[in-house]
Order: structure tokens, then C-alpha cells, then sequence
């Protein structure tokens, strides 16, 4: 698929979802045009500990959005992406399920990054019935590139 077909559907479905910023993608949509556009990077937002245990995708920058243990936000989260990320990029960001990269989506738009994206699903999706992840959606269960920590 045509690298400007896909973002103009991740725009729709951010405009649909009424989100403050560029728009939404699927994992696959993501990956089609990071690996199609020079322009375009993945910012992993999980914590060292998820990067560390889980796996994380090959080329991406990873800036923590909160530590572990105990959550507390990274003040120095926009310093870290400024320094890391031109603003005219076409920034994906990515976390376990999708909420911290929302977060880091908005924070991004709000100061210049005009293409922020927040990757539905995540990493590792939604818990199923029996509370476990990785089996309802996320980037590996798309089986999209991934390497262990």
C-alpha cells in the first residue's frame, strides 16, 4: 500500500477517534510506512524494564514515559525527544497497550510535532479472559519485528 494512502487512513481514524492530534495506526499500518519512509521513526515509550524483558523493535528510540518501579513520569520526556527526533518527522510512538503512547502522542503535537501517531494495540495488546497479553493484538501478536531485550 501507498505510503500516503496510509497515513491519509491513520489521519481519518485519528479524526473519527476525535484525538488532539495526527491520528491513530494499526501495528501493520505503522510498519508498512516506517519501513517505507526515511521520514518516519518509532519511539518505544515503555520503561527499561519492559525493553529489557519483553523485546523491543528493531531501530527504535526508546525514551522512557514513566519508570519502573513505581510509575513516576519522566519530567524530561519532551527534553529526550527533542534531542532524539526532528520535529518534522513522522513520529509513531509505542507502548505495552497504546494509553502511554497517547500520552506521548499528545504531549509531541502539543509542542510542534505535527505528525505524532499513536500505535493502537501496543506491543503486546490487551489482557484476554484470563488476564494475559500478547493474544489479542500488539505488535508481536501482528508478528511484525521484534528482538528480546
Amino acid at each position: 500500500m501507498e505510503i500516503e494512502k496510509i497515513l491519509y487512513d491513520i489521519k481519518n481514524l485519528g479524526s473519527t477517534l476525535d484525538l488532539p492530534y495526527f491520528g491513530a495506526a494499526s501495528p501493520q499500518e505503522a510498519f508498512d510506512v516506517l519501513r517505507g519512509s526515511e521520514d518516519s521513526v518509532l519511539v518505544d515509550v515503555r520503561t527499561k524494564a519492559e525493553w529489557n524483558f519483553v523485546g523491543v523493535v528493531p531501530g527504535s528510540i526508546q525514551i522512557e514515559w514513566q519508570f519502573f518501579p513505581g510509575g513516576s513520569v519522566n519530567t524530561e520526556f519532551l527534553n529526550q525527544l527533542v534531542s532524539q527526533v526532528e520535529d518534522n518527522k513522522t513520529v509513531f510512538f509505542l507502548c505495552r497497550s497504546g494509553a502511554r503512547s497517547h500520552a506521548a502522542a499528545l504531549l509531541a503535537s502539543s509542542n510542534g510535532y505535527k505528525k505524532a501517531i499513536n500505535i493502537l494495540e501496543g506491543f503486546e495488546g490487551d489482557k484476554d479472559e484470563n488476564g494475559q497479553r500478547g493474544k489479542l493484538g500488539g505488535w508481536r501478536f501482528h508478528g511484525l519485528p521484534w528482538v528480546q531485550g
